[in-house]
């Protein structure tokens, strides 16, 4: 992938309280092999944490301990964990055309969270923490399958104590982080979609766009999938974006920005982070 985009090893100073967000969806044993490719190509742009999107039961996987293992070490490393549903399958009924059309055609049979009750999205949740506390992993935040949260899913999260979730162009801090606890941070995600030729193409045009558009935002979040670094075009494109972002903007972590902009949004006051892991004390 030398191709691509000449390595950034020393980041520029004078980011200005401007940041940028890497966040790798899909993380699984089934797509380990795709998320390495991916997270090498992020590697050969600049070292920078990433925010991982991990599956416990991606697909009715079942998560071995080599899996576990490599995890655990790019935790140990810097990089983030986040819970990503339980197996990132929306198997319910659609309600009507539009729902089918969002579900079954836009995000394919993947929005887990959008149509589950409360009790059963507590459930998953409760057993996706359970996973992390398991292999003593820190957990702040969860971001549902596709980014659709429906109303139970959302009564079941706000039980919990995550500090942040993420919808396609907003952060949102929950209950559990404290003060400010109801704001939203706007950030249109930059985000390709790679199943067919038209959609490559099209994401390739929009996230020029979403790019430019996001110049002035303190906050600029890649979220990259699995297969994201397996198309040449798709892969300097967002590698282009990075490389340009880290000339002026702070890589972290989400949860790192979502600390800092609890901070700020708090005068300056410093906060009481309700959950700061799920490792055993």
């Amino acid at each position: 992938m030398s191709d691509s985009v000449a390595p950034t090893s020393t980041l520029v100073d004078g980011h200005d309280g401007r940041f940028v967000c890497v966040v790798l969806h899909d993380v699984a044993p089934s797509t380990r092999s795709a998320c390495l490719r991916t997270l090498r190509a992020v590697a050969t742009v600049a070292t920078v944490p990433v925010t991982l999107l991990a599956v416990p039961r991606f697909h009715g996987d079942m998560p071995g301990a080599e899996f576990e293992a490599w995890l655990g070490q790019r935790s140990a490393a810097g990089d983030e964990m986040a819970l990503h549903g339980w197996t990132h399958r929306d198997e319910l009924p659609s309600q009507g055309f539009v729902d089918s059309l969002r579900r079954r055609h836009y995000t394919r049979s993947e929005g887990e969270f959008w149509a589950l009750p409360e009790t059963e999205a507590t459930r998953r949740i409760d057993a996706g923490i359970e996973w992390f506390r398991r292999n003593r992993w820190p957990l702040h935040g969860f971001v549902a399958p596709a980014w659709l949260l429906g109303p139970g899913a959302r009564a079941a999260l706000d039980k919990q104590r995550f500090e942040w979730t993420a919808t396609l162009r907003q952060l949102v801090h929950l209950r559990g982080s404290g003060p400010a606890e109801s704001d939203t941070v706007d950030s249109q995600s930059v985000v390709y979609s790679t199943s067919s030729g038209w959609r490559r193409q099209l994401s390739l045009v929009w996230n020029t766009g979403v790019a430019i558009a996001e110049r002035r935002n303190r906050i600029l979040r890649i979220e990259l999938h699995p297969r994201d670094a397996d198309f040449t075009d798709i892969r300097r494109s967002w590698q282009r974006i990075l490389a340009r972002a880290l000339v002026d903007r702070e890589p972290v972590t989400v949860s790192d920005f979502m600390r800092r902009a609890r901070v700020e949004s708090a005068a300056g006051a410093p906060t009481t982070t309700l959950w700061q892991s799920t490792s055993a004390d």
